[in-house]
């Protein structure tokens, strides 16, 4: 593989690992449901590192919030807003919650009351990674590095996942993680554990674990799932950087295993 080649495959591997971190970390377990706290001043920070790994795909934590605690009080059914139930292909499903996510985002419709309060705000941020310009020139960045660096045509084929990033983690998780895998817990939904490591999206596809404990910080409940977010939560939470509380909600051992 050519020099330039391998620093872009590499780039695309970074560039996935920071993005599915974040949006996980922030926009999930602390903006959505607010598992763990944070001074001001690190939640400008984490706030800031999420515009920045997602690029031109970012997710304003009150839309993608407002959303997520839709899902989980409608998982599965017709008012789920990204559920594989509704939806013939992950296609349909994510131009759907598109739809819905921009409803929310750009504040053209308010949700019931339950379900906003609490997310992180930074307005100027928020419409900087919410203009169609901002997303435009990060694309452009994204495809000039391209250019100057790909020797071979396959490379490109990466390219366009720059673009997308944060839709499609959430495809992937919203997708395989209520059609794929095993149920830890009866839940009265379809969620499940696509992976029992889940490297590929830091403990996201752990669904029907999280599904069952939606407060849990970790997502892992048997002796052979790993949560790789925790850990790193763990770390943060050990410097003084997060506090997760005296008794963060833990996951008890599964009842049933299908």
């Amino acid at each position: 593989m050519a020099r330039g080649d391998l620093i872009l495959v590499s780039f695309f591997v970074v560039h996935w690992a920071s993005s599915v971190f974040f949006q996980t970390f922030f926009l999930h377990r602390y903006g959505a449901h607010r598992m763990f706290s944070m001074s001001r001043g690190w939640e400008r920070f984490f706030h800031l590192m999420t515009y920045l790994t997602q690029g031109p795909s970012y997710l304003d934590p009150r839309g993608y919030a407002i959303l997520h605690r839709q899902h989980h009080a409608w998982s599965d059914t017709e008012k789920d807003p990204h559920s594989p139930t509704n939806f013939s292909n992950v296609v349909s499903m994510m131009l759907f919650t598109k739809r819905r996510y921009d409803a929310y985002a750009y504040r053209r419709e308010e949700p019931e009351a339950r379900f906003l309060g609490g997310t992180p705000e930074w307005p100027a941020l928020d419409r900087l990674g919410q203009s169609w310009l901002a997303r435009g020139v990060w694309a452009l960045a994204y495809t000039g590095v391209y250019v100057a660096l790909a020797s071979h045509w396959w490379v490109f084929l990466l390219l366009p996942f720059h673009y997308v990033m944060g839709p499609v983690h959430g495809a992937i998780v919203n997708w395989c993680g209520h059609m794929y895998g095993y149920k830890n817990f009866d839940n009265g939904d379809d969620s499940r554990n696509t992976l029992p490591f889940d490297f590929l999206t830091f403990g996201e596809l752990f669904q029907n674990n999280h599904h069952k404990y939606g407060m849990s910080p970790c997502f892992a409940a048997r002796w052979f799932e790993i949560d790789p977010a925790y850990v790193i939560m763990r770390a943060l939470a050990a410097v003084g950087i997060i506090d997760l509380g005296a008794h963060p909600q833990q996951m008890r051992a599964p009842a049933t295993e299908t």
